[in-house]
């Protein structure tokens, strides 16, 4: 934005800094079809599909699109041999089952040694990245099916085919024959062309009545085709969703773009619903191990309700420790290949919006008879887990059970007795929001539980960092909102004990799901692995710490944890600088995936969890909200049928020592066995275990469905952020200078904890004098100055549009009756108006105005004035401009 209310001139670069090694929080609570995208709209006016053939493609082709190479003098180029033909494009469209082949004569091996040489050629020149052309699309991005932005009338265009005579005689606002464009608010795609004739009926009414308005509208469209010399893409509307500067149609915008269904459920899922008021079946109570006397609870969010995991811990007599981790046992109610898992299936992950929950199951399920409420019988599947003073799991147990969680801990509840905070016995336990204890069990008995579970939890923190483990913890902010849903303030969150205390038991059921699956079924075992990050950016990240004077060993993941604590304990009086090493050590971590072991049989290596540093690992304790752990629970399932059943055959009885499937030690002679066989295979056919075809494909949907909710919680946060911004129309901020050069300089923003630039060059009345020896700044004030520009003299940024200015005789600190600071400046921003700056935070009551001239190298701290950009006229961004004082001004 050039000042205000120009457009954005800060430019964001940090990318995927908030992308984690691993789910950090395991288990917390609170983190697509045509079908869906028609539910926003029932109408052709607000649903708009274009019926012409040639432009429907279905969301699963693919489509092979190869140029003509041979005028290039190519040596090697490829071509394919396909069962289908090709269409009027320029270029061969080859659908269906084709094959790449290599014409040349050499074959593979010569293949081979051209990427050698390009390889030399790219190492040659380290600081230099290779180019290359577009030669094949071998498949369609599935985001070029919803591109959002806004109309843009000023852009019209007439189709070359049209006469511009003919297409005027209506002298209507815009005619029929003409084209606007789409300007989308994701700037890695082009403007849009859409031909006005094939509009929704409600938008040309608007044109035609000169509604300028429909600019500030978000628009939904689909790319349609791109032509050769053409450059811009055609598409059609999709949907209509309202102003841009508003809540609820950017809600709907994000949900829409990521293909996320916000339906109800069907009627054909709801039937395989059980009828409330639903009662514990006798058969299961018979079937099942019954385990209500054991002091269960839980520890979620304090809004959470779909609650998937609980705790229990018995100290035995040999004195180790039986930690008991019980996960509800979805599986139950969801049947395989009825309508409610294949609308499971579907949806694959709840999604968390903030102010709202997108669930994967119908609530009855989610929230009331699947969760594990206190209080109430429940359905679970558990593991006992005997762990010993040292953190070593020596015997286990696991299978179906029946469990009565006696109560609902909050982590701030869990927190509190940790920190001993909590006297049961003084505390007025209902007036301090304090859970009921349900049945025989009373507060002694959950808060001697919780210790030992803390103490064990710790005790496989440490043994987990020692053999290797990182954790990232970059900085999380949360939305505050009113009684009226509307957001007024942002605090900084921080993890706690009680989050890592549930987190190690969660990764330590996750990885035993894994063995024990993995090894039964090795080729349909639902995995989830973590590769080795990106060596390049892995090496620049540790260039930059070498820089900054600290010693980064990349050679393991181990390694680079225990660096970063070294450099912690250095930074232990900046915090500020150590979340920007943080962050910038996300940015070369790849992102965690599901897999199917078949699919990487023969390379056992590439299962590895590269952050957990562990050799297997999956997700099997949150099967209320995520299809992959229903998966899992299947095949965990019908391992331990499969396993009873052998040891039946064999005439063995059931005990700890002669666990073959389940157990710490597993009998691959038993599992190959004639009657091993047989009983892994007709369990894996009574609980629908997978083919290895078929979950390939639920892996890659999952994968799919997990970055799209992800991506939702992103956008979300970030919009919530964008319209606490925006009503507050401006904050002060304290930031660091993390790079610097003549014509800009990156500062990292901890309030918003993003990294922006700010541009400093061809400004009016500012010189900027760079230091190259010193790597130094300085920033001078000229009002009869324009610094030198080449190429354009007539276009001058204003200096309001780097900085907001303010006299220091009218900055003034005022204090209210309840002794809370306010801030209030008058400032002059620009040479007609002024904009009045109101913060009632008393951190940012302490931050001062910069003044001129201004000398700063890297690692400076500059105070920054933020503004809420876009929304009616763009993409939401944020604005910062330095905070400045000056009496020039």
């Amino acid at each position: 934005m050039k000042g205000v209310n120009g457009g954005s001139n800060n430019t964001e670069v940090r990318d995927g800094c908030n992308v984690l090694v691993e789910d950090s929080n395991v288990s917390d609570n609170n983190h697509g079809t045509s079908m869906h995208r028609s539910s926003l709209g029932q109408n052709k006016e607000e649903s708009y599909q274009n019926s012409s053939p040639c432009r429907n493609y279905p969301f699963s082709e693919k489509r092979y699109i190869y140029e003509d190479n041979t005028a290039q003098g190519l040596a090697n180029h490829l071509s394919l041999v396909a069962l289908a033909g090709c269409d009027s494009n320029n270029g061969l469209h080859f659908e269906g089952s084709a094959s790449l082949k290599i014409n040349s004569g050499g074959g593979q091996s010569e293949v081979m040694n051209v990427v050698k040489q390009l390889c030399l050629l790219v190492n040659s020149f380290p600081s230099k990245r290779p180019t290359g052309r577009v030669v094949a699309i071998i498949e369609r991005s599935p985001r070029r099916e919803c591109i959002v932005g806004h109309l843009n009338l000023k852009q019209c265009g007439l189709f070359q085919d049209i006469n511009k005579k003919d297409a005027r005689k209506n002298k209507n606002f815009v005619s029929e024959h003409e084209y606007i464009q789409l300007l989308p608010i994701d700037p890695k795609f082009p403007n849009i062309k859409l031909l006005v004739r094939e509009l929704p009926e409600n938008i040309k009414r608007r044109l035609k009545s000169d509604d300028a308005t429909i600019e500030m509208d978000l628009v939904a469209a689909q790319l349609d085709d791109w032509v050769g010399e053409s450059p811009f893409p055609e598409g059609h509307i999709l949907h209509v969703f309202g102003r841009g500067s508003e809540l609820q149609p950017q809600l709907d915008a994000i949900l829409f773009q990521n293909e996320i269904c916000f339906s109800e459920f069907s009627p054909e899922a709801l039937s395989c619903l059980p009828c409330l008021p639903w009662e514990l079946p006798l058969k299961e109570l018979k079937s099942r191990t019954d385990l209500r006397n054991l002091c269960i609870f839980t520890i979620d969010p304090s809004t959470a309700i779909d609650l998937d995991d609980a705790l229990s811990i018995e100290k035995l007599p040999n004195g180790n420790y039986r930690v008991g981790i019980h996960i509800a046992d979805a599986s139950y109610f969801v049947l395989p290949d009825t309508a409610l898992d294949k609308e499971a299936q579907l949806r694959s992950t709840s999604v968390y919006m903030l102010q709202k929950k997108l669930s994967m199951l119908p609530a009855l399920i989610s929230d009331n008879i699947g969760s594990l409420n206190p209080g109430v019988d429940r359905l679970a599947v558990s593991m006992l887990l005997d762990v010993t003073v040292a953190g070593e799991v020596v015997d286990r147990w696991i299978g179906r059970t029946v469990i009565k969680s006696c109560c609902k801990l909050s982590y701030e509840n869990a927190q509190d007795i940790i920190d001993k905070a909590f006297d049961f016995e003084r505390s007025n336990i209902y007036e301090d929001n304090y859970p009921k204890v349900h049945g025989h069990f009373v507060w002694p008995d959950v808060i001697t539980s919780l210790k030992s579970l803390y103490e064990i939890s710790n005790v496989l923190k440490r043994k987990r960092f020692t053999e290797g483990a990182l954790r990232l913890n970059t900085p999380k902010i949360v939305i505050l909102f009113d009684e009226n849903g509307i957001p007024y303030d942002s605090m900084f969150s921080e993890q706690k004990e009680s989050n890592f205390l549930i987190e190690e038991f969660m990764l330590l059921a996750n990885t035993t799901a894994a063995e024990i699956i993995s090894r039964a079924y090795p080729n349909v075992s639902l995995l989830r692995r973590h590769p080795e990050p990106n060596m390049r950016k892995l090496r620049e990240f540790s260039a930059f710490c070498q820089k900054h004077g600290f010693n980064l060993d990349i050679s393991s993941s181990g390694q680079i944890h225990w660096s970063l604590e070294k450099i912690k304990e250095k930074l232990n009086g900046d915090p500020v600088f150590y979340d920007i090493l943080i962050s910038y050590a996300t940015r070369p971590m790849q992102l965690a995936s599901y897999f199917c072991s078949g699919d990487l049989k023969d390379n056992e290596h590439e299962w590895a969890h590269y952050s957990l540093a562990v050799p297997l690992y999956t997700h099997f304790t949150s099967p209320l909200r995520r299809y992959s752990d229903i998966v899992v629970h299947r095949t965990l399932l019908a391992t331990i049928e499969a396993e009873e059943k052998y040891l039946k055959q064999v005439a063995r009885e059931v005990e700890v020592k002669n666990r073959c499937f389940t157990g710490i030690y597993f009998d691959k002679k038993a599992a190959e066995s004639v009657e091993g066989k047989e009983a892994l295979s007709a369990a894996a056919l009574k609980h629908r275990v997978p083919s290895a075809k078929i979950l390939g494909n639920i892996a890659a949907h999952c994968n799919d469905r997990k970055l799209a909710s992800r991506y939702v919680k992103d956008a979300c946060d970030r919009l919530y952020m964008w319209y606490l911004l925006k009503h507050q129309k401006v904050l002060l901020s304290e930031a660091r200078i993390m790079g610097l050069g003549p014509k800009f300089m990156s500062v990292y923003i901890q309030k918003l904890a993003i990294e922006k630039r700010i541009y400093y060059d061809e400004v009016e009345g500012l010189t900027a004098e760079w230091l190259e020896a010193t790597s130094t700044l300085v920033l001078s004030m000229s009002l009869n100055k324009r610094a030198l520009r080449r190429g354009s003299p007539n276009k001058w940024r204003a200096l309001s549009e780097v900085a907001l200015i303010a006299c220091p005789y009218d900055l003034k600190v005022t204090v209210d009756s309840s002794d809370q600071c306010d801030l209030e400046v008058d400032a002059m921003v620009s040479n007609t108006n002024q904009q009045h700056i109101s913060i009632s935070d008393s951190s940012v009551a302490e931050i001062e105005p910069a003044v001129f001239p201004l000398t700063v190298h890297l690692l400076s701290k500059i105070p920054v004035a933020l503004h809420a950009v876009g929304g009616d006229d763009g993409p939401l961004d944020f604005g910062v401009r330095m905070y400045m004082s000056s009496y020039m001004w």
